[in-house]
C-alpha cells in the first residue's frame, strides 16, 4: 500500500484506489492527487479491505476484477464495517454486472476504458452528495412505522433497524421528504447522484430494490413509466 498527500484543494479528503493494474491505479491516483485529495493504493482484495480499515477513506474507487477476492466482495466487507461511498470500475458492459455492483453497496460505476476527467467528475459528485447530507437539519423523519434519524444516519422500520449504504440512505430520505408523492427516476438521479444526463442507467432501480429488501417490499411503490413513491403507513 502507498500513502501520499494531495494539494490543498481537498484537505482532509481521503480516497482509496483499488486496482490490480498498477498503471491504471497510479494514473487514477495521480489525477485525484492533482485534484487535491490524499490517496492510498491497494492492488488486491485483502489489501483493499485492510486499507479501508486503517485509512478510513471518504470514498473508494474500486475495480471489480481483483486477485485474492473480487471487488464485489471487497465492497460487501467495507460496507459491513463502515458505510462509505464506492465508485466501482468494471471492464464488463453487461447491465446485470453493473446492477450486481450497485446491489452490493456501490454508489456509482464507470466502465473501462474511461476518461480521467469523467472519473474526477463522478468522484466530486459523490462527495458533494455526502456534503449535502451532512448539512441537513439534525432531526428525524417519521412516516408511518418508518423512522429516519438524520443526525446519526440510522433507519428503523418498526422496531428493526436496517443498515443502509450512504446512497441508499440519501435516496430513502429524498423519498421520505415527500411521502406518497411520485418522484421521477430522472429527478432522483439528478438530486441524489448529480447526474444531469443519465439516460439508460438502472442505478435508481437497483437501489430501490435494495431498500425493499432491507425495509420491506411494500415500502416503495413503483409507478410504471414514471418513478417511485414512499408508501410507508
Amino acid at each position: 500500500m502507498e500513502l501520499n498527500g494531495g494539494a490543498t484543494g481537498q484537505v482532509g479528503r481521503r480516497i482509496l484506489v483499488v486496482d490490480d493494474e498498477v498503471t491504471i491505479a497510479e494514473s487514477v491516483a495521480a489525477r485525484l492527487r492533482a485534484e487535491g485529495f490524499t490517496v492510498e493504493l491497494a492492488h488486491d482484495g485483502p489489501a483493499a479491505v485492510a486499507a479501508a480499515t486503517a485509512f478510513e477513506p471518504d470514498l473508494v474507487v474500486l475495480d471489480v476484477m481483483l486477485p485474492g477476492f473480487d471487488g464485489l466482495e471487497v465492497c460487501r466487507r467495507i460496507q459491513a464495517e463502515r458505510s462509505v461511498p464506492v465508485l466501482m470500475l468494471t471492464a464488463r458492459t453487461a447491465e446485470t454486472d453493473q446492477l450486481v455492483g450497485l446491489g452490493v453497496g456501490a454508489d456509482d460505476y464507470l466502465t473501462k476504458p474511461f476518461s480521467m476527467r469523467v472519473l474526477a467528475a463522478r468522484v466530486q459528485a459523490l462527495l458533494r452528495r455526502v456534503d449535502r447530507a451532512a448539512e441537513r437539519d439534525h432531526s428525524a423523519i417519521v412516516v408511518g412505522d418508518l423512522r429516519i434519524d438524520l443526525d446519526e444516519r440510522r433507519v428503523w422500520r418498526g422496531s428493526a433497524e436496517a443498515r443502509l449504504t450512504p446512497l441508499e440512505f440519501d435516496l430513502l430520505v429524498r423519498l421520505a421528504h415527500r411521502p406518497r408523492a411520485v418522484l421521477a427516476r430522472e429527478r432522483l438521479l439528478e438530486d441524489i447522484w448529480d447526474w444531469s444526463d443519465a439516460a439508460g442507467t438502472r442505478a435508481v432501480d437497483s437501489h430501490v430494490k435494495a431498500l425493499r429488501r432491507k425495509l420491506g417490499a411494500d415500502l416503495i411503490r413503483t409507478v410504471h413509466g414514471v418513478g417511485y413513491a414512499l408508501d410507508a403507513r
